[in-house]
């Protein structure tokens, strides 16, 4: 790896989440759950690992007993420039589908189309791009 990743801890929905950005970006989905691991600190079926490999790379767990989950605050997942145009704006509109539009994918007087969405899951995603 040779950036951050971001890891989530998410309140028992991972296999959800994780399933839902692997429809959304793309890309190739393993998940793995406590009863694989071997280990006995949670629902079988809960998530212990997961990973999104692709152009959007990400992984997350559910989180277990005495852990906390995700919660977004002064936080954006930045997705400027990661595809073409036409690309962002439809993980933009599949982010938005059951989250909150914070602010319009739309061009801005800085001259650069960018906007913020909440997703389902409550992560923070900035989308952008430059003029081409």
């Amino acid at each position: 790896m040779t950036a951050p990743q971001i890891y989530v801890s998410f309140p028992g929905t991972a296999r959800q989440a994780l399933t839902f950005y692997a429809d959304v970006f793309g890309g190739e989905l393993s998940l793995h759950t406590l009863a694989e691991f071997g280990r006995s600190d949670g629902p079988p079926d809960a998530i212990a690992h997961g990973t999104l490999s692709g152009t959007v790379a990400m992984a997350g767990s559910d989180a277990g007993p005495g852990d906390t989950p995700v919660r977004f605050q002064g936080l954006m997942l930045s997705l400027l420039g990661t595809a073409e145009p036409e690309v962002l704006h439809q993980w933009f509109d599949r982010l938005a589908d059951g989250g909150s539009v914070v602010d319009p994918l739309a061009p801005k007087p800085w001259a650069a189309s960018d906007g913020q969405v909440i997703d389902r899951h409550g992560l923070h995603w900035l989308i952008g791009y430059e003029p081409q």
